[in-house]
């Protein structure tokens, strides 16, 4: 991955709960949610699947989008998931090479 920051969305199954957030690891990160490293909501809810994520270089902008993103309403966020993932696919395969 090119870019330092990423913004992520994290599903517990196609059109289930979502978690929104931004990380300078990405792959580290997922790891941690998948593996329930972690006592919070996403172990919880069981919210593993990455289904959307954005690159950034500039950490402000990261956590910036992330804030927008939480705010919005849930059918934009399934819109902006649907756009570039519409089988809602688990990404985190496709980090690991």
């Amino acid at each position: 991955m090119a870019a330092g920051f990423c913004v992520y969305v994290l599903a517990s199954r196609k059109l289930g709960t979502l978690y929104v957030d931004y990380t300078s690891d990405l792959v580290r990160r997922i790891y941690e949610h998948r593996e329930d490293a972690v006592p919070d909501f996403t172990k919880t809810y069981g919210v593993k699947r990455l289904v959307y994520y954005e690159e950034y270089d500039d950490p402000r902008v990261a956590q910036q989008r992330k804030r927008s993103l939480k705010r919005w309403p849930r059918g934009w966020k399934t819109n902006l998931i649907k756009r570039d993932n519409p089988n809602w696919d688990d990404l985190y395969e496709n980090l690991m090479g």
